[in-house]
Order: C-alpha cells, then structure tokens, then sequence
C-alpha cells in the first residue's frame, strides 16, 4: 500500500524519503532526488560518520601521494536540502514504515533508500588484505621492501567470490612501475578467479588490459581459486598448483549487510528489482555494493542510485523519465604511468563491447562516474587532512 499523505486543498505534503548510508550510492540518491523532485520530497540521511571519504584513489597512498580527499557529509546535506542524522541503521520494521538506528532511535519514512555498501571479511589467512580506508598503513611498507630490494615476489590475489577485482591490477601495475624506477627486480603476479584480466568489460578490453600487465612484467594466473595454507605460499585450484610469493597481497571478501527486517539473497545482499525496489517490501529501495548486483564499484553504485531515485521521484509525483536498463560503465585504471581508460555497456549485470584507451571517451571524467556526485565534488572544498 502506498504510504497515506493527507494535504488540505488538494495538496500533499512532500514524500519523507529517508537514504540509510554515507557512501556513494547513499549521496549520489540525495542529489539526484532533489534535482528531480524538488519540493516534492523532504530528505534526511542517516549516516555512520560525519565525513566521506573519495576511496577510489587510496590506492595511490602507499607510492607517497596524498591521502585521499574527504568531504564534509554536513555541507553536502545541506546542498541537497538534506537533514544529516549521524548514526548507524541496525533494522528496519517494513510493516510500520520505521528505521531503527543502533541507538534505538527510531526514523519514519514513507520511502526509504538503502545505501549501506558491503561488509569486508579477510579472504585469506597469512596476507595483507586490503582495506581502502588504510591502504597507506598497510601495504607503505610492502613498498619500501620491494624499493630496497627485500621482497623478491608478490602476489596479488583475489578469492573466489570478489565484486571488484580493479585495484588489485592498479597495485601490481603501480608495484611494477616503481620496482622499474628502483632498478630493482621483483617478480609479480596477479592471481584471480577471472577467466582473464578485467573480464568484466568484455574480452577486448580483457585482451588489451593483459598485454598493458604483460608491458609492465606482471603475470596473471588466472581462472584459478586459490588458498594459503601457510605463509608466502598460495595454492591454486583446480590442480594443486603451489605459488610462492615473498608477499602476498589480497582482496577482501564481500558480503552483504543482511538487513533484519528484509529478505536476503545470497550471502546478506538485498535483492532489487530493475527500478531499485527491495523485492517483496513496499516503499523501500537500495543500491550500491549492498544489492544482489554481482558486480560492485562506485560508477555502477551511482547509477543504481539514479535509477532509484528516479523511482522514488516518480512516486512523489514528478515527472521523470525512466533511466536506461543497459546504462555505459567507465572506469580509470591507475597504472603508475599513464592511467588508462576503460569502458563498456552493461547488459544483465555483465559488461560487453568493452574498450581501453589512452585517452577518456566520457565526460566528466573521474575514477567513480556519477552524474551528480561528480559534479558536486569537483567544486566542493576538501576537509583538511588530519596528522600523519
């Protein structure tokens, strides 16, 4: 049933929409809805921290480049005409339209939308596992052992069941180029379940992202699963292969947040329909790494949010057009040189007549592609870094 608005006079008031996350695809709704509803809807975001952070870029942080930049979340509700509430969603009570926090609070809504992005659990005993938020931290000395000369070997591994395998390359390429710079020889290798590098963007731009890793001296084994049984040791599977890497770099595993209160899909994903509706509840929405979308990064993020909005814009009563089902993905793969560019069209959450190129075939361009977010980034004021 749709949620009971009484106006006097033949109006109504606007559509209390309330966006649970502090991620891209929980901020890229926030500005489109307003652009596309206007007055129509009344917004708040709930969100677990008062700032956001451009993670994208982190990558870069262990080869002396700068943190990456955060922004304050306050300045941009405010841009979007947005209440912040800073706290945490736990659950959600569908039947009474309520979100409870993890204080206890409780939020009415009459729509809600669900950018809470994905839980991270270590993949592999024995490595260093990724973690955007302190990419610096954990592989800056990795580095200055491959620079030094300490580290003969490493191995960047995904395991079986991984959204986003991109910044795995861009650290083996960006190894690659400083071990180059050094003058110092090391051995690396890409391990990944992929059937080829990237194969997400379709087997041209799979073909031209091995040769560009084969240019720089990265291996790639690939369509494998791999283990690590003990340290500096990966096994690889089918066959029994053993891989031994003085270092061993890995990805996360991805799950997602399980929501009390919504159906689950595989692993703690929320299932959605193609308009960004939670499947079997009304008036509740999500997009981002929390859907059941296999694939998961910030450009696809913010147009799942579009969509979304989009449909929630339209269930206040504007008058919007319906966002394209086979949307264009970009993504900008650091390289330590020259970055490269690539691009596909997404058909049933896979990437085909993929491309990669030297120069960008988008606008604008960026390392996370959202229509608004973008936009309001390249003018926003960075928060100042904070020590170290």
């Amino acid at each position: 049933m749709a949620p009971l608005r009484c106006g006097g006079m033949g109006t109504r008031p606007p559509l209390a929409v309330l966006i649970a996350g502090g991620g891209v695809a929980a901020l890229e709704a926030a500005l489109a809805l307003r652009d596309l509803a206007g007055d129509l809807v009344s917004l708040r975001i709930l969100a677990p921290n008062g700032d956001f952070g451009y993670r994208p870029l982190s990558v870069r942080e262990p080869f002396a480049h700068a943190k990456a930049a955060r922004y304050s979340l306050s300045e941009l509700a405010a841009s979007a005409g947005a209440e912040l509430i800073e706290g945490e969603f736990a659950y959600l009570e569908a039947d009474r339209r309520v979100a409870i926090t993890a204080s206890g609070d409780e939020l009415p809504y009459d729509a809600l939308l669900l950018g809470l992005g994905a839980r991270t659990k270590d993949a592999f005993p024995h490595v260093t596992t990724i973690d955007a938020g302190h990419m610096d931290e954990l592989l800056h000395g990795l580095v200055q052992d491959v620079e030094d000369g300490y580290a003969r070997s490493v191995a960047f591994a995904s395991p079986a069941r991984q959204g986003w395998s991109l910044p795995l390359y861009e650290l083996a390429l960006m190894t690659a180029a400083r071990a180059h710079d050094m003058g110092v020889a090391v051995e690396l290798t890409v391990v990944t379940p992929e059937a080829s590098p990237l194969a997400f963007f379709g087997e041209r731009a799979s073909q031209a992202v091995a040769t560009l890793l084969d240019e720089a001296g990265v291996g790639v084994i690939a369509g494998v699963d791999a283990h690590v049984p003990e340290a500096g040791e990966l096994l690889l599977m089918p066959g029994g292969r053993t891989l031994n890497a003085s270092r061993i770099v890995a990805l996360p595993e991805l799950f997602g947040p399980a929501v009390r209160g919504l159906p689950t899909g595989e692993h703690g994903f929320i299932p959605v329909d193609g308009n960004g509706r939670v499947r079997g509840v009304e008036d509740v929405w999500a997009a981002g790494d929390a859907t059941d979308c296999p694939v998961k990064f910030g450009g696809l993020a913010a147009q799942q949010a579009d969509v979304a909005a989009a449909s929630i814009a339209a269930a206040a009563g504007a008058d919007v057009a319906t966002p394209s089902d086979q949307p264009e993905i970009h993504a900008i793969l650091l390289t330590g040189r020259e970055p490269r560019y690539l691009s596909a069209r997404l058909v049933g959450g896979k990437g085909f007549d993929g491309e990669l190129t030297k120069e960008p075939t988008w606008q604008p361009v960026a390392k996370v592609n959202a229509r608004y977010l973008t936009a309001y980034l390249d003018e926003a004021t960075p928060l100042a870094a904070g020590p170290g």
